[in-house]
C-alpha cells in the first residue's frame, strides 16, 4: 500500500458512496491531489446495508436535477470503467389507499412533467397488470416511473471508487482520521495514524459519524441515526424477476425482488434512535448491527403479506436492523460549515444515499471548487439549521418522526409535533390565549394563523380546503380594512459596524445604500454570476453603524454569505435574539400608533422607508415604516425584556381600532396581493434580478464594482431566457382547486413554466400564482389560453399585468 502523503488539495473523508462520489468529482473536474480517507474499508459504515433503491423525481427541481445525474452517471461510468454497480432499472410503483395519498401521487405525477422525468398515472387495474403479485383491496390508483429501479450499493461505491482512482484520487482504508485541523478559522489539514496531512479543503461525508465529530470540535451537524429495519425472505419460487420496486406509502413499506428473494423494508411513523445509552456512535462500529426487533417489525411485516399474497409462502432468511442517521427535516446537507472556512460537509442522506450518492458529490465539487452554486438548494444547504438543531435532545427526539416523513403524507403546512417550543417570545402565552395556531420559523413558534369563535387552533391538513382558511380571511380582510398585528421577530437580524461598513455594504449590495440615519434601503446580495444570494434591507442606525434585516429561515446562510464578504476590521453582530419585532399594518395603523406614542407620524415627518427611535411608556423603541403587505404600517423593534409590556399595550390600544392578530398566511396572501417575491420560493441563485423584475435594485451609477455587477451587465445585455410572472385562475375559489408550487404553467398546451408560490386572495376573491416562464411565450400571455395544471388537471387562467393590491402607500 502507498504511503499517505504530507499534503493535499482535498481530503475526503469517508469511503461510502457520497466520498467516493465527492472525491471523483473533485478529480474529475480538474483539481489535482486528492485524497479519501476511510476508517476502515469502503461501505462499511452505512452504505453497505443501503436497500439500494433509485428514483428520479425529488420534492424540487434541484434535488430532481441531482437524482437524474445519478442515475445517468452510474451508467456511464459502468461503460467507462467497466464495472457493475448492479444497476436494475425495472421501474417503481407507488400506490395510494387513501384520498389524500391519491391527490399527492397526482400532484407528483404533474410536477414530473416539468423535469422531463417519465411518469405514468395508473388506475386500479393498471396497477394489477404493473404489478401481478398484488393484493389491489383498497388500492385507489399509483403512479409508474418506468426509469426508476434499484442497483448495488456496494457495487455503485466501487464503482466510483475505480473511476476516482482512474481519475488520480489517492483512496486510503484503514486510515481514521484522529483530528481535523484548524487555524484563524480555516481548514489546515488532518491529522491520520500519528501523521499530519496538510490541505486547503476537507469534506466530510462520514455519515452517522457526522454530529459527534462535529460536536467534538465545536461545529454543528444536525443529524442522528435510528435504527433501520428490513427482512430478505427465503427464495419464492413464483417471484417475478422483472417486478418494478413496490411503495406502499400508508403502509409504511418498501418491497424490491432480490435475486429471486424479496426484501421488505419500512419507513415506520415512530422510529427507534440508535445507541440511546451513549448517544455516540462506537468508532469500529463496521458492518455492524443490532440485534432483531421483531415486535416492532411485525405490523409492517403482517401489512406486506396482505398486499402481497404470495410473501406467505415464504420463510424470512434474513431480519436486518442497523443505523441509518437522519436530519431535523429529512433532507441531505451539504456546503460549507459556519465559522469554519473551507470545511464542507457532505452527508445526511436519510436513506436515499445511493439514489442520490452521484449528484451530490457533484454539487459537493461544484460548490467547493466554485464557492457558490447557482441553483436552488436552499433546501439541502446546512445552513438552513442553527446550531440548536444538533444538540442531543433536539435531534434525537426529532428523528423518531423524520424517518417517518419519508413515507409520511406531505400535507401542505405541514408541521413537526417533535422538538416544539425551543424558542419562545416573552408574550408567547397572550398569543396562544389569542387563538394563535404555532409553526417553527427561524426556530421560533410563530403564530400562522389565530382561531375564530373558539375552534381549535390546530390544522386539519388537507390537499384541498384549509381548515384554516376562515382565519386567513378575516385576516387579510380587516389589515386592509383596519390594522393587523404581525409577529415578526424570527426576521433574521444583524447589525454592522465599523469604518468600513458602508463600503462593504456598496460592495456586496446591488442598490446604492442610502447612508443617512434612519433611511431603509431594500437590496439584493449576489454571488459572482448574478444568482441572488439574499433579499434584504438596509437601514442606517448611526454613523459607521447599519442593520440588515433578512427572511428569518435564511440566518446562517445570510449571515455566512455577509461574513465571506466583508472586511476583517468590520464587525457583524447578529442581534436577532435581542429584539423582539411586531409589524403594525393597515389603514388605521398611524391612529393607532400616535395613540401609543406622543412621536409625530404624520407622513410628512414620518415618510416611508425611514426609521426612528420613539418612545412608548418611557420605553424606547425603533420603528421602520415598512411594510411587508402593502399597507401602510410600522415595524417595531422593542428590546425583548420590554416586549410584553409592549404588545399589551398595543393590544389594549388597538381595540379602538378593531385590531385584529394576523398569522403568517395571512402575511403571506397579502404580500402576493401586493406583488412581493419571497426568498426560497421565488428567488434563488437560479434567478437574476432582471428575470426577477427586481432590477429596480440594482444601481450602476455607485462608483464600486459590486459583488456580481459584471455578470448582471453580461446578462443586461444577453435575452433573457425566462421572466417572472403573475397568475390567477378562472372561476376561482378557495382551495378549488389548492395551488401551491411547482405546478406546470402552459400556453396553447405547451409547458412555458412552472409556479413558484401560490395563495388565494379573499381581498380580491382570486388564486393567485407567481411563476416564471421562458422569455419566449412572454408576448403571447395576453392573446394565449394559459393553464395551470394541479392533480392532472388544467385550469384556466390569466395573465396579470400589474399586481392586484395598487395601494401607494408613499403617499398616504
Amino acid at each position: 500500500m502507498n504511503e499517505i502523503p504530507n499534503t493535499a488539495k482535498v481530503v475526503v473523508i469517508g469511503g461510502g458512496v457520497v466520498g467516493t462520489s465527492t472525491a471523483y468529482h473533485l478529480a474529475k473536474f480538474g483539481w489535482k491531489n486528492i485524497i479519501l480517507l476511510e476508517r476502515d474499508q469502503l461501505t462499511s459504515g452505512t452504505t453497505w446495508h443501503a436497500a439500494g433503491l433509485v428514483s428520479q423525481l425529488g420534492p424540487s427541481a434541484g434535488i430532481t436535477k441531482i437524482r437524474k445525474y445519478s442515475l445517468e452517471l452510474y451508467k456511464k461510468l459502468e461503460k467507462e470503467v467497466d464495472f457493475s454497480s448492479g444497476l436494475k432499472l425495472n421501474g417503481a410503483l407507488s400506490i395510494a389507499t387513501t384520498e389524500g395519498r391519491w391527490q399527492e401521487l397526482k400532484r407528483q405525477a404533474t410536477t414530473a412533467q416539468l423535469y422531463d422525468v417519465d411518469v405514468k398515472v395508473l388506475d386500479t387495474n393498471d396497477v394489477e397488470k404493473t404489478y401481478p403479485i398484488i393484493n389491489k383491496k383498497n388500492i385507489l390508483g399509483g403512479i409508474f416511473m418506468p426509469g426508476d429501479g434499484q442497483a448495488d450499493p456496494i457495487g455503485v461505491t466501487n464503482l466510483l471508487a475505480k473511476a476516482a482512482r482512474k481519475e488520480g484520487v489517492k483512496i486510503f482504508e484503514q486510515s481514521p482520521v484522529e483530528k481535523i485541523l484548524k487555524k484563524n478559522g480555516r481548514v489546515t489539514g488532518v491529522k491520520v495514524k500519528n501523521k499530519t496531512i496538510e490541505c486547503e479543503y476537507v469534506v466530510l461525508a462520514t455519515g452517522m459519524w457526522s454530529r459527534q465529530i462535529g460536536e467534538d470540535m465545536g461545529f454543528s451537524i444536525p443529524l442522528y441515526p435510528a435504527e433501520h429495519f428490513y427482512v430478505i425472505t427465503e427464495p419464492i419460487k413464483e417471484l417475478p424477476k422483472n417486478i418494478p420496486v413496490l411503495r406502499d406509502f400508508n403502509d409504511s413499506l418498501y418491497l424490491k425482488e432480490d435475486a429471486g428473494k424479496m426484501l421488505i423494508g419500512i419507513f415506520e411513523g415512530k422510529s427507534i434512535p440508535a445507541f440511546d445509552k451513549t448517544n455516540r456512535v462506537p468508532e469500529d462500529f463496521s458492518y455492524g448491527e443490532f440485534p432483531e426487533n421483531f415486535e416492532h417489525f411485525e405490523p409492517y411485516l403482517e401489512a406486506a403479506l396482505k398486499r402481497v399474497p404470495i410473501l406467505e409462502k415464504a420463510g424470512i432468511r434474513k431480519f436486518f436492523s442497523g443505523p441509518e442517521s437522519f436530519t431535523p427535516d429529512t433532507n441531505t446537507l451539504l456546503g460549507e460549515v459556519p465559522d469554519f472556512k473551507n470545511l464542507f460537509v457532505c452527508c445526511g442522506l436519510n436513506s436515499i444515499g445511493i439514489g442520490s450518492g452521484g449528484g451530490v458529490g457533484k454539487v459537493t465539487a461544484e460548490w467547493l471548487m466554485n464557492g457558490h452554486i447557482n441553483e436552488d438548494l436552499f433546501i439541502y444547504d446546512i445552513k438552513r439549521f442553527q446550531n440548536f438543531h444538533s444538540e442531543i435532545k433536539f435531534i434525537k427526539e426529532r428523528i423518531t418522526e423524520t424517518l417517518g416523513d419519508l413515507y409520511g403524507m406531505h400535507w401542505p403546512f405541514k408541521q413537526h409535533k417533535t422538538s416544539r417550543n425551543q424558542k419562545l417570545v416573552p408574550y408567547h402565552d397572550e398569543l396562544k390565549n389569542a387563538g394563535a395556531c404555532f409553526g417553527v420559523s427561524g426556530g421560533y413558534e410563530r403564530p400562522m394563523w389565530y382561531s375564530l369563535n373558539g375552534i381549535k387552533p390546530e390544522y386539519k391538513y388537507s390537499y384541498n380546503y384549509q381548515n384554516w382558511f376562515p382565519s386567513a380571511e378575516y385576516e387579510t380582510i380587516n389589515t386592509r380594512k383596519n390594522v393587523g398585528l404581525f409577529e415578526l421577530t424570527p426576521f433574521s437580524k444583524y447589525e454592522l459596524k465599523g469604518e468600513n461598513c458602508y463600503e462593504d455594504l456598496q460592495r456586496i449590495c446591488t442598490a446604492n445604500i442610502k447612508k443617512e440615519i434612519g433611511k431603509c434601503t431594500y437590496t439584493q446580495m449576489l454571488n459572482i454570476d448574478g444568482g441572488i444570494e439574499t433579499d434584504l434591507t438596509v437601514i442606517c442606525l448611526a454613523d459607521n453603524h447599519f442593520r440588515i434585516i433578512t427572511a428569518a429561515a435564511n440566518r446562517e446562510r445570510d449571515k455566512f454569505h455577509i461574513k465571506k464578504h466583508i472586511s476583517e476590521n468590520t464587525k457583524l453582530i447578529d442581534v436577532t435574539d435581542d429584539f423582539c419585532t411586531l409589524g403594525i399594518f393597515g389603514p388605521k395603523s398611524r391612529d393607532l400608533m400616535s395613540d401609543l406614542s406622543k412621536n409625530d407620524f404624520s407622513n410628512s415627518n414620518f415618510k416611508f422607508g425611514i426609521g426612528k427611535n420613539i418612545q412608548i411608556n418611557d420605553i424606547n423603541v425603533w420603528v421602520q415604516r415598512l411594510s411587508y403587505v402593502g399597507e401602510l404600517g410600522y415595524e417595531l423593534y422593542i428590546d425583548m425584556s420590554k416586549a410584553k409590556e409592549i404588545y399589551n399595550l398595543i393590544v389594549n390600544a388597538g381595540k379602538k381600532y378593531q385590531l385584529s392578530h394576523c398569522g403568517v398566511h395571512a402575511m403571506d396572501i397579502m404580500r402576493m396581493e401586493s406583488g412581493f417575491l419571497h426568498w426560497g420560493y421565488d428567488i434563488s441563485p437560479e434567478e437574476n434580478q432582471y428575470e426577477a423584475k427586481l432590477d429596480f435594485a440594482i444601481s450602476y451609477k455607485k462608483n464600486i464594482d459590486f459583488v456580481g455587477k459584471k455578470a448582471l451587465q453580461d446578462i443586461r445585455n444577453k435575452k433573457l431566457k425566462k421572466q417572472f410572472v403573475m397568475l390567477t385562475l378562472q372561476n376561482s375559489e378557495p382551495g378549488k382547486p389548492l395551488m401551491l408550487h411547482d405546478e406546470p404553467i402552459y400556453l396553447n398546451g405547451k409547458i412555458i413554466g412552472r409556479t413558484t408560490s401560490a395563495n388565494y386572495s379573499f381581498n380580491y376573491k382570486k388564486n393567485l400564482a407567481f411563476g416564471f416562464v421562458g422569455i419566449e411565450n412572454l408576448s403571447q400571455l395576453n392573446e394565449g389560453n394559459i393553464e395551470i395544471e394541479i392533480e392532472k388537471i388544467k385550469y384556466k387562467a390569466n395573465y396579470l399585468t400589474k399586481k392586484l393590491n395598487q395601494i401607494d402607500y408613499k403617499s398616504i
